[in-house]
């Protein structure tokens, strides 16, 4: 009896303890599928939608506002009216006649207002004024240029400095505020061989993101590697999360990925199929803590999420529902 009840008390207090935030809301951004606030409470309920083109970035900003993409050359902001707030469309802004294909996989609105802007195929990072105009301008080392896969995300960190996730070439750099790469970590395929596609069945080093740890280490996803890495700044491997290691779920192209307070890992797994959660939070021990799965509202190719808790989730409700009200 003793035994069963104490069974009872872990159940309960494990169901407690993985129980996700009330208040939480998912936002995703998938070509196809749109740009949607969906509500995992209510079984996904969609508390907001608008449609979109191809995209690989996307942004919550301080005034509750979305920075995203609209197709490969234009960045957007959005307003939870569905106003257009802001655009920049790299095919036709700050070029000149000659100049070749563009793509952008990567912004960020800087703490100065101006805008982080990516181009893949010019192979340069830009911050662009509100104007659209060009405010400081820095060229990317890049090996195999090519429009399409020159980045994935890029970040500028808070010393100035920029994190490049080199999808191509299969290397992330960081380089300083001059635009000299000071470091750099090859994605390693321990020894096994690339292998073609987009899901569970290819492999390779095509890294999505990179972000700077708390510890000062580097967290990389290696895209179709289906790996995190943490990296130190000798270039050791400190700790690996790898195919395989979590329980009934196989990891695809590994994307975006957060760092929580608690020291949790919470990252994007795009094109893993129906049977597995397109977003996953784990502890560094590998324990999976929270899971989301929708190929409802979104399909296989979601790329980036957000995942919002605490105020700004409470935040972003009362803006919608006070919105909602008004119509």
């Amino acid at each position: 009896m003793k035994t069963l009840y104490s069974c009872i008390l872990v159940s309960l207090f494990s169901s407690i303890l993985f129980a996700a935030p009330p208040e939480r809301l998912v936002i995703g951004a998938e070509a196809g599928k749109g740009l949607a606030i969906v509500d995992p409470a209510a079984e996904n309920k969609v508390l907001w939608h608008h449609p979109i083109g191809a995209v690989h970035d996307l942004h919550l900003l301080p005034n509750l506002n979305l920075l995203t993409q609209d197709g490969w050359t234009k960045v957007i902001e959005i307003d939870l009216l569905k106003n257009p707030v802001w655009t920049y469309d790299a095919g036709t802004r700050n070029r000149k006649e000659g100049d070749g294909k563009v793509e952008i996989h990567a912004f960020q609105r800087l703490p100065d207002g101006n805008t982080l802007i990516v181009e893949s195929g010019p192979g340069r990072i830009l911050e662009v004024t509100p104007g659209g105009d060009i405010a400081k301008e820095l060229p990317l080392e890049v090996y195999a240029p090519n429009p399409h896969s020159d980045t994935r995300l890029v970040r500028k960190l808070e010393n100035g400095y920029y994190l490049v996730a080199h999808e191509a070439d299969q290397i992330v750099k960081e380089y300083n505020a001059d635009g000299i790469a000071i470091w750099e970590y090859p994605i390693p395929l321990f020894g096994n061989k690339p292998l073609p596609g987009h899901g569970p069945e290819g492999f390779g080093g095509r890294c999505f993101s990179a972000i700077k740890s708390k510890n000062g280490n580097y967290l990389i996803t290696t895209g179709n590697g289906h790996s995190i890495l943490e990296v130190n700044r000798s270039k050791e491997i400190v700790w690996k999360l790898e195919q395989g290691e979590l329980e009934g779920i196989t990891l695809a192209w590994v994307t975006t990925i957060e760092e929580l307070e608690d020291g949790n890992l919470r990252f994007g797994n795009c094109h893993a199929g129906p049977e597995n959660p397109q977003i996953i939070e784990i502890t560094k021990d590998k324990e999976v803590v929270w899971t989301y799965k929708d190929f409802t509202n979104f399909g296989n190719s979601l790329a980036n999420t957000l995942v919002i808790d605490g105020e700004p989730a409470k935040a972003l409700r009362e803006k919608l529902t006070s919105q909602t009200a008004t119509r």
